[in-house]
């Protein structure tokens, strides 16, 4: 039998209609709950003939190759707990311990664990922020040069492309940069796996010459909800290296109902990327027709608003739909709150004076209709104000690196109280997940300011040890113990 030809969703089927009787992980035995509607007649454990994505050499591998091959990368990598798991690896194989890493400041939380847990020191390349939208632009490669000119001792160059909101950067040149001196270049690609497969969405990391991308397949591609791709290329990441690291950061026990979805996708790219990702486009379009109608509201590169006048952004991901409400009576919370509400449509996010709306291969025309009408009826109803426009975060004074916070005794206070002390924790709006402050920096009036902006706006706030915007956790320089009060 050619393996390459057997879908690993056919061979589960036939397993679990053979009989066998599976003394064997998971619980459930492969009998489904009353009520449930969970497949888990599919769902197994690594068992003889199915292979192990540890350490893969039948089906699982063959997957992975044909993964290589839509992308066009060296090696492929299945990953079942999201770009996240593929992030905090190839960090780690790329940086050595205590070693020093250039970065978009417009990253991930992931990333930011990542340097911890790795005790790297950060230097960041701060974005600059387009005027009308408010979102970041994109990494120019001077940015990266003139960094990479002025640090020396740099190990990993990381950036995020496309970013949340779908700006792209010139990752063909900051890799030939990074290249030039022997320094891999890592793209946080989650918001991309649907990039290069027609004209309308050119690009892509992996084409562009990154050495490590990773991809989060079920934000922009039909594919469940944690599956993602991880891509190696050239030969200054070790492989060996990146292959230990996964099977640190993914779990010994991958869902085989999430492979399944990997394949399904994979599968789809293969054999309908043509005429769906046409059929896509052309809803786009229409889109953008309709756009051409509203009197407030703006929608990047969509109706009377052209890319090509964004001069700090390189590319965009067309996908995304960017509604700035500057300028109007409402934020971006108050339109994303006001599609729910009436329209029954929920945004992907709101952040100060815009919403973001997620489309893909997978919506309707009527879908796109809806957002349409939804969209027009809300601007005809907003009315012109003066508002101010949120103003991109400051960079905060480093004190320490997040793994040295980390390690102190820390201690958890009424935020009030917190003004000129050393954060001891991560802070951010999620979505997207960017942090506003990380462990080791100061916070500063910059800060606060911020914060008192984004919460005006409805825009939600996080720490990790909960609590936030009322408490936050310190670095306690004058204990040996941390402690809360």
């Amino acid at each position: 039998m050619n393996n390459n030809k057997v879908t690993l969703t056919k061979r589960l089927r036939e397993y679990s209609q053979s009989g066998a009787c599976p003394m064997h992980m998971p619980g459930h035995k492969r009998q489904s709950l009353p009520n449930s509607a969970l497949p888990l007649e599919l769902d197994i454990t690594e068992i003889t003939g199915f292979d192990n994505l540890h350490d893969a050499q039948g089906i699982l591998k063959n997957k992975m190759q044909q993964a290589a091959r839509l992308y066009g990368a060296k090696r492929s990598f299945f990953l079942v707990n999201g770009s996240s798991g593929g992030i905090l690896a190839g960090g780690s194989a790329a940086c050595p311990q205590n070693g020093k890493i250039l970065l978009s400041r417009h990253c991930h939380k992931s990333v930011y664990y990542a340097i911890e847990l790795c005790g790297l020191t950060p230097v960041y390349l701060m974005p600059t922020f387009d005027p009308v939208f408010g979102i970041a632009e994109s990494v120019t490669p001077s940015a990266v040069e003139q960094a990479l000119q002025r640090e020396s001792g740099i190990d990993l160059v990381l950036i995020t492309s496309p970013t949340y909101e779908g700006v792209i950067s010139d990752v063909a040149v900051i890799a030939q940069l990074c290249h030039k001196r022997g320094i891999p270049l890592m793209v946080d690609e989650a918001h991309g796996a649907h990039l290069g497969f027609c004209d309308a969405f050119s690009g892509g990391a992996v084409k562009a010459g990154a050495d490590i991308v990773v991809q989060s397949l079920h934000k922009t591609l039909p594919s469940p909800t944690q599956t993602a791709i991880a891509h190696l290329n050239g030969d200054l990441v070790s492989e060996i290296e990146f292959v230990r690291r996964l099977a640190m950061f993914q779990t010994s026990s991958p869902s085989y109902l999430l492979l399944c979805g990997i394949e399904d996708c994979l599968n789809f790219l293969e054999e309908k990327k043509e005429s769906r990702f046409k059929a896509y486009c052309q809803r786009l379009t229409e889109f953008s027709c309709k756009m051409q109608s509203l009197e407030h509201f703006r929608v990047f590169g969509y109706g009377a608003d052209s890319q090509s006048s964004h001069k700090g952004i390189f590319g965009f991901d067309r996908g995304k739909i960017v509604i700035s409400t500057q300028g109007t009576n409402q934020t971006g919370t108050s339109l994303k709150n006001s599609l729910r509400e009436q329209y029954n449509i929920e945004l992907e996010m709101a952040m100060g004076d815009y919403a973001l709306a997620m489309t893909s291969v997978a919506d309707t025309p009527e879908m796109m209709q809806r957002l349409a009408t939804a969209l027009l009826e809300q601007d005809k109803a907003a009315k012109p104000a003066k508002n101010i426009q949120a103003k991109p975060l400051c960079l905060p004074l480093f004190c320490m690196t997040p793994s040295k916070a980390r390690d102190m005794p820390a201690k958890r206070i009424l935020t009030q109280k917190a003004k000129g002390k050393i954060c001891a924790e991560n802070v951010w709006a999620y979505p997207p997940g960017i942090p506003l402050i990380t462990a080791g920096e100061k916070l500063d009036d910059a800060f606060f300011k911020t914060v008192e902006q984004l919460c005006e706006q409805g825009v939600e706030l996080h720490n990790e040890t909960g609590g936030f915007p009322q408490w936050v956790c310190v670095v306690d320089c004058g204990t040996k113990q941390g402690q809360s009060y």
